[in-house]
């Protein structure tokens, strides 16, 4: 158990590193190299990849918090576009894991695999949608949260990959659109990771040390050492060239989702 903890604790200042890196959540990270640990602890087929993305999910709602409160201070946190937002974002989170709870593993890693080749496209050839013609209504911003909210419950992410597109093209000013999508973040995670709790309860197939489909031993060396190197990455981001350093991870997305799709279909 020491040495599965010492792995996760690893895990979780590389994806702290990637995140402050690129501004983006650690989940795109965190879920693939999640399926092939649990595979290779021999957990269960059937439930390895809704472990994953539990798990990550779970780590999003610790993590997220110390995001949102730096963001807040600085005054970037766009709170009258998040009410109407996280409300969508409840919504689709829950029915997010409903939707991945009916897939079998094996489909639901070939879907990550097909959103993990989309965000190494977007990456490596800077991909952004240009701003709208209208500003963000309450019905669309809702509907909106849906849509981001059931997608990033399904793949584990706290969805800062779909919010800042989604706000930028509503005419949201991209620093406040990085805050606001960091706070939306924090409804996603809890609804995700507390919806996961409940689908996985009492299943036999998970770990003994999970809590429904959350495996605590890595939940608890992610969260540990995830925040603090963020800090880290984020200063890295200040003095290492950035395009070149998203195509690189662009390049290890191209590989992961190859590989889940793959190993899945062939």
């Amino acid at each position: 158990m020491i040495l599965t903890l010492l792995m996760y604790l690893v895990l979780g200042a590389v994806a702290g590193v990637v995140a402050g890196l690129f501004g983006i959540g650690g989940g795109l990270l965190i879920v693939p190299v999640l399926i092939f640990s649990f595979s290779a602890q021999g957990m269960s087929p059937d439930v390895l990849t809704h472990a994953a993305v539990a798990t990550s999910l779970a780590t999003i709602v610790v993590t997220s918090i110390s995001s949102v409160r730096a963001h807040h201070k600085r005054g970037a946190v766009r709170w009258d576009l998040f009410k109407p937002i996280s409300l969508g974002i409840l919504l689709g989170a829950f029915l997010g894991v409903k939707i991945a709870g009916m897939m079998p593993g094996s489909i639901l890693q070939m879907v990550f695999g097909v959103f993990a080749l989309c965000v190494a496209a977007q990456m490596a050839f800077g991909l952004k949608p240009s701003a709208g013609d209208e500003p963000p209504a309450a019905t669309m911003l809702g509907i909106g949260g849906t849509f981001i909210g059931s997608l990033s419950a399904v793949f584990g992410i706290g969805g800062g990959t779909l919010t800042v597109p989604f706000l930028t093209w509503k005419q949201v000013q991209m620093q406040q659109a990085v805050a606001t999508s960091a706070a939306c973040g924090l409804p996603i995670a809890l609804m995700g990771a507390m919806t996961n709790v409940w689908e996985g309860w009492g299943n036999a197939q998970t770990d003994e040390w999970s809590l429904g489909y959350v495996y605590l031993p890595a939940f608890a060396g992610i969260v540990i050492t995830s925040s603090l190197f963020a800090k880290f990455g984020a200063r890295l981001a200040h003095s290492l060239p950035a395009p070149t350093l998203k195509r690189f991870f662009a390049v290890f997305l191209l590989c992961v989702g190859t590989y889940l799709i793959g190993k899945n279909l062939f």
